[in-house]
């Protein structure tokens, strides 16, 4: 049971140490590709590269789990991205940024409301509080002006909630036995289905021509195989292992990431203020994370929630 829930950590870690630096590739990316057509061409490779490396077939035991699947599609892969690229083109980044650590609250909630089977203790809330104020000052660290966007923030919003909703239903989905990699292939699929209709929306182009650039090909390729295959796949083992809960905390570390990130391959360098927001950040996970029982008066133990 311990070394499987270290196997639940180290899962989370990776997921989210992925996470954290592919805004590097985004970046890049966005020199010749659409938000949109970022979005689609990396779950395409994920699904085909899941598709080449666990080419069995699905079955499903029971109908009702296919309406699962989809509902997980359209959270997770569809919706998800892309009220967050609609957000921000129209709200700043850094506002995105704080709102998005606002994912394990929504889990929280929708986990209380749905599932009913992770109890929430007082140091969730307490590491809550002191994340939110590090990715803050992450977020406004003297080189950002704050500014409200009401309807762009919203969909920032909005989007948070439905990565909650995702990450419910992937713990729902797990409790049926299915194999991770096929569940997530699963999921892909119904997610690239449901996005189809979006692009007629946006600005997609296949110019497949623009891929013969080595930059341009190894980023999506890194995004395609490394932060959707893989990262998905250790995603939902997470959640599986640790609870919607305790995994969605770990996306605290973003910015965190995503700061040190900076740091190395952009040359950006570290203020005052996100070096105090890295820290209370850090803080919030360990407080999220982190079990406090009182046994007699004045005593206290604690240790890692199993």
């Amino acid at each position: 049971m311990r070394n499987q829930t270290t196997n639940g950590h180290i899962a989370a870690l990776v997921t989210i140490f992925i996470w954290g630096i592919t805004f590097i590739s985004t970046k890049v990316l966005l020199t010749d590709f659409t938000p949109t057509e970022i979005l689609f061409y990396r779950f395409a490779i994920g699904f085909i590269v899941l598709l080449i490396i666990f080419p069995y077939r699905l079955k499903v035991t029971d109908k009702k789990h296919e309406l699962l699947f989809i509902s997980a599609g359209l959270c997770g892969v569809t919706l998800y991205y892309l009220l967050e690229n609609i957000a921000l083109t129209m709200t700043m980044a850094s506002n995105v940024g704080v709102i998005s650590g606002m994912v394990p609250f929504s889990t929280a909630i929708l986990m209380m409301l749905f599932l009913k089977d992770e109890r929430l203790r007082g140091n969730f809330f307490v590491g809550f509080a002191t994340a939110m104020i590090g990715i803050f000052l992450i977020s406004y660290n003297g080189t950002a002006n704050f500014h409200i966007n009401p309807l762009g923030d919203m969909l920032a919003v909005a989007a948070t909630v439905v990565w909650a909703a995702y990450s419910v239903l992937t713990k729902k989905i797990s409790s049926y036995g299915y194999h991770p990699i096929q569940t997530t292939k699963r999921v892909f699929f119904y997610g690239l289905v449901l996005m189809v209709p979006t692009l007629f929306f946006f600005d997609f182009k296949l110019e497949l021509a623009r891929f013969a650039n080595p930059v341009q090909l190894f980023n999506i390729l890194f995004l395609g195989i490394g932060a959707s295959a893989l990262c998905f796949v250790t995603w939902n083992m997470a959640v599986n292992i640790l609870g919607a809960v305790k995994t969605s905390v770990y996306i605290y570390m973003v910015p965190v990431i995503t700061v040190a990130t900076s740091m190395i391959i952009l040359n950006e360098q570290l203020t005052v203020l996100s070096a105090l927001g890295i820290v209370l950040t850090l803080a919030g996970l360990v407080v999220s994370e982190t079990k406090i029982s009182f046994k007699k008066k004045g005593e206290w133990n604690s240790g890692v929630v199993k």
